[in-house]
């Protein structure tokens, strides 16, 4: 079941946190040869405001246990998908795609003509997730361009 939830429901911020966590196990070596005070501009790059969320989106079991998450903001003119991610025990049951469908279906009622995204190499099972959802590779975006060259873009046209 999806649960529309605020930005800092309790287990929105749990599911960000292990997220932050995998993300920092799975790039540590990439980013281990930044030059001085590339992950400080990488952070900025990075981080989401309140005012800028439309919707945080949690996945739960029938116990109520939080199985994923996700956010759709404003980037300026684009809506962009957020900070997905499932947990292990509910990984390949579905559970990311229904969370990804949400946000689209979400930006779409929303007037977006496309929903974009930013990820990376070190996450192919999200790379999967996106390409199976229709999502196609687009250039780096603002605000990545700079800290992040490398990313791999992505966008759904609706």
């Amino acid at each position: 079941m999806l649960e529309r939830v605020d930005l800092d429901d309790p287990r929105a911020v749990a599911l960000r946190g292990i997220l932050e966590v995998d993300l920092d196990e799975r790039y540590r070596d990439v980013d281990a040869d930044d030059p001085p005070g590339r992950a400080d501009e990488r952070a900025r790059a990075l981080a989401v405001h309140a005012e800028e969320v439309v919707a945080t989106v949690v996945a739960v079991d029938a116990g109520g246990t939080a199985l994923g998450h996700v956010m759709l903001r404003r980037l300026g003119d684009e809506w962009e998908l957020k900070r997905l991610i499932v947990t292990a025990a509910a990984r390949r049951r579905g559970v990311g795609r229904a969370l990804t469908d949400a946000v689209v279906a979400t930006a779409r009622e929303g007037g977006a003509h496309r929903v974009i995204l930013q990820s990376g190499r070190m996450q192919p099972e999200s790379l999967a997730l996106y390409e199976r959802a229709g999502f196609t590779p687009i250039p780096v975006y603002e605000p990545y361009i700079a800290t992040m060259p490398d990313s791999l873009c992505f966008e759904r046209v609706l």
